[in-house]
């Protein structure tokens, strides 16, 4: 965590110094809390879930017992929920008990992972042998096991961070350290890449395109590694964005996209939330802000990295690694 802390703490500093925002929280636009039905997490001290319905946190969990930070959860349709926290990957049920959890091998780390089907999950873990691995949840068994490359074996914590498999039964991934969004298929051959310093996080969209996500801002590529649509900071700086990590694209055809705060950089590791940027924001084609999720109080649910729009028709995972489904 030291270097995310270091490579950050000016940011927040500055944002901090900035004073609140210029009257935007007391006009947000939208519906607030009631705009979507979510899953929430987000890179903190704490390990906090949060599911939003109609408004209200309708359930939420607090893991105590496990280390690091949450990089990435997953809803299921049955209500099971799998959490990467850094140090470990677990699955919990609605009623907040552990169906399954692997540990990260010692000086390693697991920063996602979903859902394939109903009895297995798909992550990746960071380190000196960092490699894509498929667990089967109900035999507790690893099924399948993939080297992948890294710039620095030793730098575990700059590797890599976000991965979603694609329509294609591909897997992509956000390298971080390798500044690249890299799709790999199920026998890890390389089959498509694409240049992205800063990159945090890459989704294949239903047109076949990228949308990469990071320091820089969000970018929308073609096939051929063509920028078609971008969001910067300088785009939504009113709301003083500054620290992208995940977007997605919605059927509307707008775009989500979070902004993540340091809390280990913050005085006493205490964000002021009335100072702190929305956790949230959808923004239009033509990049107007229509909806901001600014939730630091009543209820706060802290630092987002991580919001997945809840369908309870959705059923997320449908998805396939090869011939793994």
């Amino acid at each position: 965590m030291a270097t995310t802390t270091r490579r950050r703490s000016t940011l927040l500093a500055l944002l901090l110094a900035a004073g609140p925002l210029t009257g935007q929280t007391s006009r947000l636009p939208g519906k607030g809390l009631a705009q979507y039905d979510f899953l929430y997490a987000g890179e903190a001290m704490t390990r906090d879930v949060y599911i939003v319905r109609s408004g209200k946190v309708a359930w939420e969990f607090h893991d105590d017992a496990a280390k690091g930070e949450i990089s990435d959860i997953q809803m299921a349709s049955s209500g099971n929920v799998v959490i990467a926290h850094q140090f470990g990957v677990k699955v919990v049920t609605p009623d907040k008990k552990t169906l399954w959890s692997h540990p990260a091998d010692e000086k390693h780390e697991i920063h996602t992972a979903q859902f394939i089907g109903r009895d297995r999950v798909i992550f990746v873990q960071s380190g000196m042998r960092p490699r894509i691995i498929v667990a089967n949840i109900a035999s507790n068994t690893i099924e399948r096991t993939i080297p992948i490359g890294a710039a620095n074996l030793a730098n575990t914590h700059g590797q890599l961070r976000h991965a979603r498999l694609t329509p294609q039964g591909t897997y992509l991934l956000a390298q971080m350290d390798l500044k690249r969004a890299v799709e790999i298929d199920e026998q890890g051959r390389e089959v498509w890449q694409l240049a992205a310093p800063g990159i945090w996080s890459a989704t294949r969209l239903a047109n076949g395109h990228t949308l990469v996500t990071g320091k820089n801002g969000v970018t929308e590529y073609s096939p051929a590694g063509d920028a078609v649509w971008t969001l910067k900071p300088e785009d939504v700086k009113d709301w003083r964005y500054g620290s992208f990590q995940v977007s997605y694209r919605l059927s509307n055809g707008n775009t989500l996209v979070n902004h993540w705060v340091n809390q280990w950089s913050a005085p006493d590791n205490k964000i002021d939330g009335r100072n702190a940027p929305p956790q949230w924001l959808e923004v239009t084609s033509d990049k107007r802000v229509v909806w901001a999720l600014h939730q630091w109080d009543q209820p706060n649910l802290g630092p987002s990295t991580i919001l997945q729009l809840l369908d309870r028709s959705a059923r997320p995972e449908e998805v396939r690694f090869g011939a793994i489904h």
